[in-house]
């Protein structure tokens, strides 16, 4: 699978964090944890991290529970 990170959107942590309304520190947890949890990220530097939408809604797609497919 070809990954592009060029153009699309992109969210800071902060950004992030209000987008799936939890805190910044639970997001920076995520990235932090060994292994990393969460989306995929780009750490471009010790003080800025970035989340690509795409790789956001493929995270989030992964993690989608279907009660109906269950029963």
């Amino acid at each position: 699978m070809e990954v592009r990170l060029l153009g699309g959107r992109w969210y800071s942590t902060d950004q992030l964090a209000e987008l799936l309304g939890v805190d910044s520190s639970t997001v920076r947890r995520w990235r932090t944890a060994r292994p990393p949890q969460g989306p995929p990220f780009v750490q471009l530097s010790d003080r800025v991290t970035m989340y690509h939408a795409n790789d956001v809604e493929a995270w989030l797609l992964s993690r989608r529970v279907d009660p109906g497919a269950a029963a």
